[in-house]
């Protein structure tokens, strides 16, 4: 049975891929955007456009009585710019205002959608070391954590109207045509590849895929809840990310990128690329979800052969 889905973030690596998806299997998404011309004109899909700001209330058009789910993956970019308190500000707000907004809608309508899922990071449990992280595991206490946090707890209040909450725990997205993948790509086409750090951080990544597929099975499960690793349930450790990406490229993978370089050229958010989480996705995996890609060499195999 087709669905009516509000979708925030649209235009964004995921967001634009889902909604192609949700659209292809027949469901009917409305996109809230900040610019809706550039948003149509970019997308160029037959969805429903309404302009909003995260940091105003919702207009009239919304009417959440006739949605069945509300997807919400609107938030500002990490690596756009380095962490000034400006820019900390509106990485937070962007993250927890719009999510606010959006369930204490939920909230205030007649006609409960029977789902809200909001976008959350593995950022979450900060910089954990060898420890193996499902969700139960506690959450860091550095500033990427304090904001999922915040993030999440923002959405927590649907519950108290009978409306199933998932906060998904997203890990490195691959994906060939843009993001973090594309960006490590390059000192390997140049023949200076190699791991971040001494490279025995743990690698929390996914394919593009398979995060688009745990969207909808999110979505389409009544059983899931809460917070849900979106990750592979094999990480790897960054020295043998790199090593896979060499082999693959015929290019050598031995030329470290110090920490200390790293966080003189991007700053804070030199930390997120360089910590350790040995993610695995526990509730998924008791779920039954199949990954596509449930190992590192098939899923870069994949992409960059795409590439």
């Amino acid at each position: 049975m087709s669905k009516k889905i509000i979708l925030t973030g649209a235009t964004g690596v995921i967001g634009s891929r889902l909604c192609k998806l949700l659209i292809s299997r027949g469901d009917k998404v409305i996109v809230l955007s900040r610019d809706v011309k550039r948003a149509k004109d970019n997308m160029r899909i037959d969805a429903e456009f309404i302009n909003w700001n995260y940091i105003s209330p919702l207009s009239k058009e919304v009417n959440f009585d006739e949605v069945n789910a509300v997807i919400h993956l609107a938030g500002a970019n990490l690596f756009e710019r380095r962490w000034d308190n400006d820019y900390k500000k509106i990485i937070l707000e962007s993250r927890t205002l719009s999510t606010r907004i959006l369930a204490q809608s939920i909230n205030s309508s007649s006609v409960k959608p029977s789902v809200f899922i909001s976008s959350s990071a593995v950022g979450y449990y900060g910089n954990k070391g060898n420890e193996i992280i499902t969700e139960s595991s506690l959450p860091g206490n550095d500033f990427l954590s304090s904001v999922c946090k915040q993030w999440e707890n923002e959405s927590i209040i649907v519950e108290s109207s009978n409306v199933r909450r998932v906060n998904i725990r997203t890990g490195i997205v691959l994906n060939s045509e843009e993001g973090a993948l594309k960006q490590m790509l390059l000192p390997f086409k140049l023949f200076i590849g190699g791991p971040i750090g001494n490279g025995k951080q743990w690698f929390p990544w996914i394919h593009i895929e398979d995060i688009l597929n745990i969207y909808l099975f999110a979505l389409d499960n009544d059983n899931i809840g809460g917070p849900l690793n979106a990750a592979s349930p094999n990480p790897v450790l960054m020295k043998n990310f790199a090593n896979n990406i060499g082999k693959i490229l015929k290019r050598p993978s031995f030329f470290p990128v110090p920490v200390s370089a790293l966080k003189i050229v991007l700053g804070e958010v030199a930390g997120v690329i360089s910590s350790s989480q040995r993610i695995i996705p526990e509730k998924l995996l008791n779920n039954r979800f199949r990954f596509k890609y449930e190992f590192l060499n098939d899923a870069l195999e994949d992409l960059l052969k795409k590439g």
